[in-house]
């Protein structure tokens, strides 16, 4: 088991602004792309295959609105946290609160490789705000979506420690700095494994 990394600062909040220049330089960069050598008739067995290669950076150049999905992002609130020496992003968007009954339960979710919080836009309101999609307000949730170490807005890993279980102790430890002394957790493809390393070792926390 993985010592939990429980030194943690109050998380600050956070928008994704990211600078008009580094767009430029992506931009540029993509209009510059060198055409490899494809081998005829190969498809996947020997690469890339070449309509899919072309079409993925077409659609980078004129197709993909960062600025779209940096807003979309920003609608949830967003917040920066150290827990020990790693720096994290995550996504807090409390559940709607109702009269007499208990609070919106806790609920972590942890994107997978590769991937990133995108993956969790589109059902985070719903989630927390069952009621505005047909739902009830009683089913809601308070969810938390933390970036992994190196991915999206999180910070690059200062050791090669972040294991499935540090990673694991590091969601305890933000979840407890969060105030949850108990919460639900899921996650698909790497974050699957990293749920799994929560419910091993820290089932005292985890629901």
């Amino acid at each position: 088991m993985t010592d939990t990394p429980a030194r943690y600062v109050t998380p600050e909040p956070f928008t994704i602004d990211v600078p008009e220049r580094a767009l430029s330089d992506l931009d540029e960069r993509l209009r510059r792309w060198r055409q490899p050598t494809f081998v005829a008739g190969g498809a996947w067995d020997y690469g890339t295959e070449e309509k899919f290669l072309k079409e993925l950076v077409d659609y980078w150049l004129h197709g993909y609105d960062w600025r779209r999905c940096e807003e979309k992002i920003n609608a949830f609130p967003n917040y920066l946290v150290d827990i020990g020496d790693q720096r994290l992003h995550f996504i807090r968007e409390p559940g709607t609160p109702v009269e007499d009954p208990p609070a919106p339960l806790p609920l972590i979710l942890t994107h997978g490789w590769p991937g990133s919080i995108v993956e969790f836009l589109d059902i985070i309101d719903k989630l927390a705000h069952p009621e505005r999609h047909g739902g009830d307000a009683l089913d809601s949730f308070d969810v938390i979506v933390p970036s992994l170490p190196g991915y999206g807005f999180s910070g690059k890993p200062a050791a090669a420690k972040w294991s499935v279980e540090h990673i694991a102790a590091g969601w305890d430890a933000l979840m407890r700095a969060l105030g949850y002394d108990r919460y639900f957790a899921q996650g698909g493809d790497w974050g699957s494994a990293v749920t799994c390393a929560i419910g091993m070792n820290h089932g005292d926390h985890c629901a």
